[in-house]
This record gives structure tokens, sequence and C-alpha cells, in this order.
């Protein structure tokens, strides 16, 4: 049951990304062009189980963080690395004009963009914002043209490869937006992961994940009914998830 929900979700999303993304003006492409390599200060919203160890590999690479979490304490020991720790996303975006997002849900990423005290409150003309959240393409898009308006631009990035892969800089990335500005963007995504993907428009980010998401799924749940048809027939599950990983129903590295 749970599974059938969670591909009528995926289906539902799917229709979202299919419709035509506005391409953006390549003027605002000109204007948002940044140097790669730019050490200046980047912001990092969302220290959760993902964010917080990404938020670390860029400070290991050198870049300094303006840092905000709606949780106090999940700032703690960025604070005490010396990074700065602000009160809102909007002062993140006071005080860098290079953005990651990294949050639970489209709500959170809608409230951490265009709330009382989001980023669009303060974000400087020309800022690069990433976000990397796993989320509706829909919202990603509309995220998208608010972004515009204030003549910034975003991309939807999101990862790929688990907490694991967070903390060992080798997360999969899937980037959608406008490509002029791709190679400022994977400056700060080589840094925590191994693999980044332009993958088009704004939203074709999120599309790409929701098509990895869907068949992660589906080999789970005939994973799970091998095993499942297995153990009723008799056979022990240890010697099934043996045999299973010496022959052609492997699917896992």
């Amino acid at each position: 049951m749970a599974a059938s929900l969670w591909l009528r979700g995926a289906a539902s999303g799917l229709r979202y990304w299919s419709r035509r993304q506005r391409p953006a003006a390549a003027s605002l492409a000109a204007v948002c062009s940044r140097s790669v390599a730019s050490k200046t200060p980047v912001g990092f919203i969302g220290l959760g189980n993902m964010g917080n160890p990404m938020a670390k590999n860029l400070m290991k690479h050198g870049y300094p963080l303006v840092i905000y979490d709606v949780f106090p304490d999940a700032c703690k020991e960025f604070r005490e690395a010396g990074e700065q720790v602000v009160s809102s996303p909007a002062d993140v975006a006071e005080k860098a004009d290079r953005i990651i997002t990294m949050l639970p849900t489209s709500m959170n990423a809608i409230e951490a963009y265009s709330g009382a005290n989001g980023i669009l409150k303060k974000v400087k003309k020309g800022s690069l914002l990433i976000d990397s959240s796993t989320i509706d393409p829909s919202v990603s898009k509309e995220l998208a043209k608010e972004v515009e308006k204030m003549g910034a631009v975003f991309m939807d990035a999101p990862v790929s490869g688990g907490v694991g892969a967070a903390r060992s800089g080798n997360l999969t990335f899937m980037v959608g937006g406008v490509e002029e500005e791709f190679a400022a963007a994977k400056e700060l995504l080589g840094c925590m992961g191994s693999n980044v993907v332009y993958c088009g428009a704004v939203g074709t980010g999120q599309a790409a994940k929701i098509c990895n998401n869907m068949l992660l799924a589906i080999s789970m749940i005939g994973t799970a009914e091998a095993m499942n048809l297995g153990i009723r027939l008799g056979l022990d599950p240890k010697l099934l998830a043996k045999i299973l990983n010496m022959s052609s129903g492997r699917i896992w590295d």
C-alpha cells in the first residue's frame, strides 16, 4: 500500500515537470556570471543529516560560511569553528551572494526563500541560489521565477548518495537552471560531490531525482517480494540473500 502511494505521488510529480520551462533571459545570465574559485563567503541554510556534512566539506575546501538553521543547536559547532551564524535566511542573503539550501520539504523551501524572513527579502542582484533539497519540481520553477524578479539566479540541485556520500564528499548532484551558470554552481557543488551533472532548465534536476527515487523504490520492492517468496517456499533467508548476491538478481553494488 505504501509503495502504491509513493508511486502515485511520483507520477503526480512527473506531470509537473513535463510542462515546458520558460528559458531565462540571456541578459540575466550575463549579469550573474561570476569567477570560478572565488573564496568569498558562501551561505548555507539547513544543517540536518545531509546539510551538516555538506557544509563541512565546503569548509574543508576553504570557503568561509554564513550559516542558518531553524534549530540553533545545529549551528553550534560551526560557530565554534569560527563561521558566521545569523538569525534568518534573509540575513544569510545580506552577507553572501552564493547560497546553498538543503531542506526537508517543499514547504520548508518556500518558507526559506519567500517567507517573512526569507532569502528574497535581502537577496542581492546577481546572487546565485542553489537549492539541494528534494522537492516538487513545480515548486523549484515557481521559486526560480520569484528569484529572477529580484535579478538573481536559482538552480535546483538535488542529491543522491545519502549521508555516507555527504560525509565523504561523493554525492551526485543533478542540476537544473541557466546553463551559463553551471560552472559557477559546479565550483561549489564539486566540493561536496564527485558527480555534478547538468540536466537542463530549472526543475530538471528534481525530475532526474524523481526518476532515480522511483527506480530505487521499485528495486527495493522487488527485493522484498523476492525474499518473501523464498521464505514462503521454505528457503533460509540468509542463504537466499547469499545466492542472489552471487547471481543475476543482484542489484546493489
